[in-house]
């Protein structure tokens, strides 16, 4: 509708500041000339909207004016960008609805709460991709986040592998994943990734560093996602699977659907990319009847041996008296 539209270019300017024709035309996925025609009805319903021409130019709004919602805490705009994951909001249709609200509360804020929302979004960043579930402490997320917060050094005693090494880090940003919380940080002139429930002591010392500009905390964080799984190990295996069976492996974490094709009988036949062989015959022999392996002949094998193996076993199990 216009109306909405013409309100999304008030609250985009008041927001964000001077935008041309064509970037407000990109934005809300209209013509130019539809904006022209926008900017126009907007001028002669009395808002103060104005353009400059030249290099640099664009449309602003006169400086002091404001929409007349107020009242928000930043507490309650942090709630609500934790809340809202972008994925999530998408498959329910109302990415846009989000886009439109979260421009409407920021309009109404005055400048100390623009100013921490715009810490927040720099510092904090939310990975609602599915990985395992885990239930972990983290007595020191309040001191690491002091330290994001604040922009100073952080003195973490940090639990890796067999031993606990001391490190001083410049902390950049807090990323949540699921239910698990990381940090990343500048340590030595390299940027790191810790897990915080992984530290057995932290300092927030009173020392600040330069936080770098070129830094992006979300855009690190995806691209160190991709590396990392890029390194993960990898076991390709073809399957003979129900129909009913497939729509649960394409929703499983450590498991991807490679390939599909229709069977016989009603069956299908996809090529699954597991971890390892044990972790291919782990999760094939929970599958029970809906899946036979068709390829390597190594995981056909092993699967064998271990339904054998778990049949001689029960085969083997003395008889439950009758008072168990």
């Amino acid at each position: 509708m216009r109306a909405d539209r013409m309100l999304s270019i008030l609250l985009l300017l008041q927001n964000e500041g001077k935008k041309t024709a064509k970037e407000l035309a990109e934005r809300l996925e209209v013509s130019e000339r539809t904006i022209l025609r926008d900017m126009e009805a907007l001028s002669m319903s009395g808002v103060p909207v104005y353009s400059e021409r030249g290099s640099g130019g664009g449309w602003l709004l006169a400086d002091g004016y404001r929409t007349s919602l107020t009242g928000i805490k930043a507490e309650e705009f942090l709630s609500l960008i934790v809340s809202a994951h972008p994925g999530l909001l998408t498959d329910l249709g109302i990415k846009k609805h989000f886009d439109a609200t979260y421009q409407k509360l920021l309009a109404s804020s005055p400048a100390s709460i623009k100013n921490n929302i715009e810490l927040i979004q720099k510092k904090f960043h939310i990975d609602g991709a599915g990985w395992h579930q885990a239930k972990e402490s983290y007595p020191y997320l309040s001191t690491v986040q002091e330290a994001v917060w604040a922009n100073l050094k952080l003195c973490i005693h940090y639990k890796r592998d067999q031993e606990t090494v001391v490190r001083t880090v410049c902390p950049l940003g807090l990323v949540a994943k699921r239910s698990v919380w990381y940090f990343v940080a500048d340590c030595d002139g390299a940027l790191r990734t810790y897990r915080v429930s992984r530290i057995a002591y932290a300092e927030v010392l009173q020392e600040s560093f330069p936080y770098p500009q070129e830094f992006h905390l979300a855009n690190y964080w995806e691209a160190s996602t991709a590396e990392f799984k890029q390194r993960l190990p990898r076991f390709p295996a073809k399957l003979k699977v129900s129909e009913q069976l497939l729509g649960r492996l394409e929703q499983e974490n450590y498991i991807t659907v490679l390939e599909k094709a229709p069977g016989e009988n009603g069956w299908l036949e996809a090529t699954i990319q597991f971890a390892t062989l044990e972790h291919a015959c782990e999760m094939i022999l929970g599958f029970g009847s809906l899946a036979q392996v068709l390829s390597p002949e190594e995981l056909r094998i092993k699967v064998l041996a271990e339904i054998h193996a778990m049949l001689a076993g029960y085969e083997n199990h003395p008889p439950l008296s009758s008072g168990t």
